[in-house]
């Protein structure tokens, strides 16, 4: 280990370095700490020339349950940071941004729940391994939301349009096998082998050829995702209209109170 914190820890195994989510309590759902702490560390491991592979996961029983949207008062909903333009602009689009244009393999492993943008996280990594109790959900609409963090773009890409507008119209859960039959994961592996399995992938990765790997990446994000940064602004204004509605704050407001929104659709 070389980093821990509060809510992130950074370890290194030979070229390898392994970025760990780390609030289990909150089910590493993101705060203002932990938005700040993972851009530095991706941004640190994408350009420290001793390491050749990152992998990316959360401690506890979770991947990311994507924002932190707990409130001492359901009404303040607007004033949520995860959802602000500056937290957009300066926080979760460089992380998903850095992990797409690094010149090195990432590596996501997902223990449980990949949520809102958590599942974004993942879906930007270059390989995903999933533990059978992983799963995977957009659950913006269910607050009144659009996506965010690249997922317009990058779940698609995954997945295909149909699949993606279905998980983002109705928020649907989708567990592990399903992910791996979608293509939205790679590999799925018993929950007590998912880091053992990501250490073995990450070191094959790590002692490969990192130019051609950094050729490849450049390659293919041409190819298939050279729409990533209009992707970015269009969340970022969707995102900025909608936090500021009547269905926003009534979304969250039931998020709360655990109970069904009743939306103004406006």
């Amino acid at each position: 280990m070389i980093a821990r914190t509060d809510v992130l820890e950074i370890r290194r195994s030979g070229a390898v370095a392994s970025l760990i989510l780390s609030r289990p309590r909150a089910l590493n759902a993101f705060d203002l700490a932990l938005q700040t702490e993972l851009r530095n560390a991706v941004e640190w491991a994408a350009t420290e020339e001793s390491v050749r592979c990152v992998v990316l996961t959360g401690a506890g029983r979770a991947f990311s349950a994507g924002a932190d949207l707990s409130l001492d008062d359901a009404t303040e909903a607007t004033r949520l940071a995860p959802r602000t333009e500056e937290e957009l602009r300066m926080r979760y689009n460089p992380v998903v941004r850095a992990l797409r244009t690094m010149p090195k393999p990432v590596v996501a492993a997902v223990p449980g729940p990949a949520i809102g943008a958590g599942c974004s996280l993942a879906l930007a990594c270059d390989q995903i391994v999933a533990a059978r109790s992983a799963s995977f959900r957009l659950a913006f609409a269910r607050v009144g939301l659009t996506l965010d963090a690249g997922a317009s773009l990058l779940v698609g890409a995954r997945v295909g349009l149909g699949r993606a507008t279905r998980m983002a119209l109705l928020a649907e859960r989708v567990d592990a096998e399903t992910a791996l039959r979608w293509g939205m994961v790679d590999e799925v592996v018993d929950d007590d082998a998912l880091l053992s399995r990501a250490a073995e992938l990450s070191l094959c990765l790590g002692a490969g050829p990192t130019a051609a790997f950094a050729a490849i990446k450049h390659g293919l994000n041409t190819a298939l995702l050279p729409q990533l940064e209009a992707a970015f602004e269009c969340e970022v204004q969707g995102q900025t209209r909608l936090v500021d509605s009547p269905d926003f704050r009534e979304g969250v407001a039931a998020f709360t109170q655990r109970r069904p929104p009743v939306f103004e659709g406006r």
